[in-house]
């Protein structure tokens, strides 16, 4: 039997609502497992999963996906002494010498069970004897090649190879988004933002085929999977705007026509947002990144919106949302070469500080009202499960 320990964070926070945010992160867990024999357990601000070696690659691929998190490892436990100790620390060492060819080491030891008969310095002493005593390994306090954790609660946990979480909370707890996903590399990453504060996200793209490829609606496709393993599952509404985009073109003044896109996109995610009840539309947009997206314009597009409009990039610059788009793994999918219908016909001088009454009678000139609500009404829609199209 294996154990896994996942480092409770923000949920600790949570005061007399915190038993809420437990049950639904240990909810959560069972159900990206559903069909695995292991078991899991929540207390003392750590989760705990007792697997299988067989199921370990599921557990750990959960694991590095699951909100509400801060960190977790894989250990080993033993017995509740000091010797027992010794001996798990010195397995540990031993596998991190094999693994990196560490050469100095820390120990860091908490004792949660106040009953055991050593305090956690001493714990750390004893236990640093076992790697230290032939000199199998240098102790160095201040930047050690590997740390090595000892946590005695009701079992004792050791353990070196820690990994970061996700952080946030639990999907789930923070209502429902919808989420206007392109194939480019800000969306994804704002709807993981949203996520990751318990929010569950559904995806709606406008897909204006033959002037948007088979492959730009693919790489979406991809991209929705690959958020379904935050947020457990979403859905994918694929909404054909070819016809919608004519008209925009036909009609509106070339330096309007970017922002008469994204108005008519926000026409759609008004009706979808109700269907599927959403409490919010949430958008990729970062203040100046592009000219759709000066204050004035962005005004704009939160006029015709009929839900509170969520942008949680509006204060990230380019290579902060590349970090996190590496960190999700959606930066290799969104930078494949497949335009999506934003950068159709876009305007070389774009209107960069639109007022809204000017919007408003463009958009009342198009006329498209009913083109939209038949996109509206054609869309196709995928489901995700952690990861999988169901």
């Amino acid at each position: 039997m294996v154990t896994y320990l996942g480092k409770i964070g923000e949920l600790q926070l949570k005061g007399s609502n915190i038993k809420f945010f437990e049950r639904l992160l240990v909810k959560n867990t069972k159900e990206c497992l559903k069909g695995l024999d292991l078991k899991i357990a929540l207390f003392g601000g750590r989760l705990y999963i007792d697997c299988e070696e067989k199921d370990c690659e599921a557990v750990e691929n959960t694991l590095r996906h699951l909100l509400g998190i801060t960190g977790w490892a894989k250990t080993i436990t033993c017995e509740k002494n000091i010797e027992g100790i010794k001996a798990a620390v010195r397995q540990c060492a031993e596998h991190a010498k094999e693994l990196s060819g560490a050469k100095t080491f820390k120990i860091e030891a908490k004792r949660g069970d106040k009953k055991f008969p050593l305090n956690s310095y001493e714990i750390a002493v004893e236990a640093a004897a076992a790697v230290f005593d032939d000199r199998f390994m240098e102790v160095d306090v201040h930047n050690p090649d590997v740390r090595i954790y000892i946590e005695v609660r009701e079992r004792v946990f050791v353990y070196s190879d820690a990994q970061k979480g996700c952080r946030g909370l639990p999907a789930g707890c923070s209502g429902n988004g919808l989420l206007l996903l392109s194939g480019g590399l800000d969306s994804p990453v704002a709807g993981y933002r949203m996520m990751r504060r318990g929010m569950k996200v559904q995806c709606v793209y406008f897909h204006s085929y033959p002037y948007t490829s088979i492959e730009a609606q693919q790489k979406v496709e991809e991209l929705a999977a690959k958020l379904s393993y935050f947020g457990i599952q979403t859905h994918l509404n694929i909404v054909p705007f070819t016809e919608v985009q004519m008209k925009i073109k036909q009609k509106a003044p070339e330096e309007w026509s970017t922002l008469m896109l994204r108005v008519c996109m926000m026409k759609v995610a008004n009706m979808l947002a109700e269907r599927v009840g959403a409490d919010c539309i949430i958008t990729g947009e970062s203040l100046g990144q592009v000219a759709s997206q000066t204050m004035e314009n962005m005004n704009i597009t939160e006029h015709f919106a009929e839900y509170p409009l969520m942008r949680p990039l509006i204060g990230m610059d380019k290579e902060e949302i590349i970090d996190t788009a590496n960190f999700i793994d959606t930066y290799n999918t969104s930078i494949l070469p497949y335009e999506d219908c934003c950068v159709l016909f876009s305007p070389k001088h774009p209107v960069l500080r639109g007022r809204i009454e000017d919007a408003e009678r463009i958009f009342s000139e198009i006329d498209c009202m009913d083109l939209i609500k038949e996109s509206y009404e054609k869309r196709d829609v995928k489901h995700y499960f952690f990861g999988k199209e169901v």
